[in-house]
């Protein structure tokens, strides 16, 4: 495990980015997971930049988004559909053949999900990046998830519903389970990024560099691979020394 303590949010997300840029450049065919939520828009931006400076090609690059909720309509500004295409996929010249989301008006969620993680399986994430969850979720693997765990609607924690809320009309709109590529899953990625920002994240990643290895931070279980790199702002290095 490689930690990388950065001064700001943005020199997180440029970090993050560049490592991603680099990976691109060596392998433009790269396979590439990608996350939702707050912290990596910043990295997008730098991706999206980037790219419109021609450091960067995407038009061989594979990705595979990593989370959905489920049920959601795809049109739906909260879905990762709606996110990945407006932050990323929109502004990129990767072709749509080569984009992989979960589906969130699957009719056969439970069928779905062995297919697509069939499909990771037959060629495996060169490149994956992840943001944490205060409780330690990653992906929307929470606390409770297990080692061999691959990709499957699970039910979301209160805690997650409640802090997700902030994104929605009321708390009764947000969805009480989501699709998640499993904890198997994503160790068979070759690389992994673990980006964190903020004071919130701080406990989280604790457990990461400090804590036992188990299923109550799902987090912990990345200290086991073999190529995990960290990237943390001040405020969520706030136990890492």
């Amino acid at each position: 495990m490689k930690v990388i303590i950065t001064k700001d949010y943005k020199e997180l997300s440029e970090r993050s980015a560049n490592l991603i840029i680099l990976g691109i450049l060596k392998k433009p065919d790269l396979i590439l997971g990608l996350p939702s939520g707050e912290t990596p828009i910043g990295m997008y931006r730098q991706l999206v930049k980037a790219y419109k400076n021609k450091k960067v090609d995407f038009s061989n690059v594979r990705y595979f988004n990593i989370d959905e909720y489920y049920p959601i309509k795809k049109i739906s500004k909260n879905s990762s559909y709606y996110y990945m295409n407006s932050n990323l996929l929109n502004h990129v010249n990767i072709k749509k053949s080569n984009i992989n989301i979960l589906d969130s008006e699957s009719k056969n969620p439970e069928k779905y999900c062995i297919e697509y993680e069939l499909k990771i399986k037959k060629t495996p994430m060169d490149i994956l990046v992840l943001g944490v969850g205060i409780n330690g979720h990653i992906g929307f693997n929470e606390p409770g998830s297990k080692l061999n765990s691959k990709i499957r609607v699970v039910n979301l924690s209160n805690k997650t519903i409640k802090r997700n809320s902030r994104f929605f009309k009321k708390i009764s709109d947000v969805p009480k389970s989501a699709m998640t590529i499993g904890i198997s899953t994503i160790m068979s990625s070759k690389m992994i990024i673990l980006i964190a920002s903020g004071k919130d994240k701080a406990e989280a990643i604790k457990h990461l560099v400090k804590g036992k290895v188990n299923s109550d931070y799902p987090v912990s279980f990345l200290r086991n691979h073999k190529n995990l790199i960290v990237i943390l702002d001040k405020q969520a290095a706030k136990f890492v020394k």
